[in-house]
């Protein structure tokens, strides 16, 4: 991987307009992963909203998981910048896809979804490795607000937070928005 940027920020921070800045900054060929699931009129609007805000030069890969096979995606060999938006929202899916009671579940169980999550990123990570894409990841600050009061809200708070930090790790850049302003730090 050539270089990898993470852009995290709490909701509408400005996180995905700085990550398109950056994209039309850095790369000229651009695959964008779209981890969005349109389960409602709302989510629906959004993405189409997000999808009419990217160049139409962008080619978009709707995914949140099986990262391995992106080498057969149209337009991703030829890629030079990966975009992806959002990690949380690819956590949250990962999660939901177990059909399981959060209410309930045993610590074994909450430790094999998070090891499973963190499979497919580290999937993510090798593909983008062995083919020297720049990467950019949106993500959601999610340890700034309150401690949700259900099981499921702190499972998911919990991942996502130690996600955010292996991603912090391993960035060559990273930057938190704040009401429409960038800040680096690191």
């Amino acid at each position: 991987m050539s270089r990898f940027i993470l852009i995290t920020g709490g909701a509408r921070s400005g996180k995905s307009s700085l990550a398109e800045a950056k994209a039309k900054e850095l790369g000229e060929k651009v695959v964008y992963i779209a981890t969005a699931i349109g389960f409602d009129e709302g989510m629906k609007e959004r993405i189409k909203k997000h999808r009419s805000q990217r160049p139409s030069t962008w080619t978009t890969i709707e995914r949140y998981k099986s990262f391995a096979s992106l080498e057969l995606e149209e337009g991703f060999l030829e890629s030079d910048l990966v975009l992806l938006d959002c990690m949380t929202l690819m956590v949250s899916n990962l999660l939901l896809e177990n059909d399981i009671d959060f209410d309930t579940c045993s610590m074994s169980q909450i430790d094999n979804m998070e090891n499973r999550i963190f499979n497919d990123i580290r999937e993510l990570e090798e593909v983008i490795y062995k083919h020297k894409k720049q990467l950019i990841i949106v993500t959601n600050e999610v340890g700034m607000g309150l401690v949700p009061s259900y099981r499921l809200g702190n499972i998911f708070r919990d991942i996502a937070g130690r996600v955010n930090q292996y991603l912090a790790d391993k960035a060559d850049e990273v930057y938190f928005t704040v009401s429409g302003i960038p800040l680096k730090i690191k």
